[in-house]
């Protein structure tokens, strides 16, 4: 009952109510980076499967230049990471427009991370099970070392996840989720400022 209707509605009317205390915020927040990301602009949209493998655009807060270098490549991302950017990742703050997403109904609140679509052909069977249920903004492997683990444990913690959705274990992750994000942990992986790009399980 919950994981098929009930959680789809309190989605909803709790992301309706936080945006309409929160739009203020939200205005301030896409000023300042509007003018920090040197003519890049404040929001980032970009391609990612959701429910089913659909594909649908995610809204963030562009936390990165678009700087290049002189082949016309982007430059690597922590090159790119501004103050105020890395202030709004390390925060969560650049998930925020993704409210929107989930009124739309392309996310949940709680739920397995969208990943690029490019990643799609790369999933073992099982791992390609966290598409049986809509994104989240926050979600289980978030709360169990985001960027700090490997991507073989993400993905088991977001199978796990599909298979015990509950009322109790989203208000748990809740929870969990600020907790880390006032704690600041997982933010980066071992080796960069973001995360490695996934490359398959060979």
């Amino acid at each position: 009952m919950y994981k098929l209707y009930l959680k789809r509605w309190l989605d909803f009317l709790i992301v309706l109510y936080i945006l309409l205390i929160i739009w203020p915020i939200l205005l301030l927040i896409t000023i300042c980076l509007y003018f920090s990301n040197k003519g890049a602009g404040a929001f980032f949209l970009q391609e990612r499967p959701g429910k089913n493998k659909k594909i649908f655009k995610v809204i963030k807060f562009k936390s990165m230049t678009d700087e290049r270098d002189m082949k016309g490549q982007l430059l690597p991302d922590e090159k790119r990471l501004t103050k105020i950017g890395k202030f709004v990742r390390s925060t969560s703050i650049d998930e925020l427009p993704q409210l929107i997403n989930v009124l739309k109904g392309d996310m949940s609140l709680i739920g397995p991370r969208p990943l690029l679509v490019q990643y799609l052909s790369l999933y073992t069977e099982e791992q390609a099970r966290r598409h049986d249920i809509r994104p989240g903004i926050t979600g289980w492997a978030q709360v169990n070392g985001r960027n700090a683990i490997s991507w073989k444990q993400k993905f088991e913690y977001d199978v796990w996840y599909v298979d015990h959705i509950s009322l109790k274990l989203d208000i748990k992750i809740m929870f969990l989720t600020i907790k880390k994000v006032f704690m600041r942990e997982g933010i980066t992986s071992r080796t960069c400022d973001t995360m490695e790009a996934f490359t398959g399980n060979n």
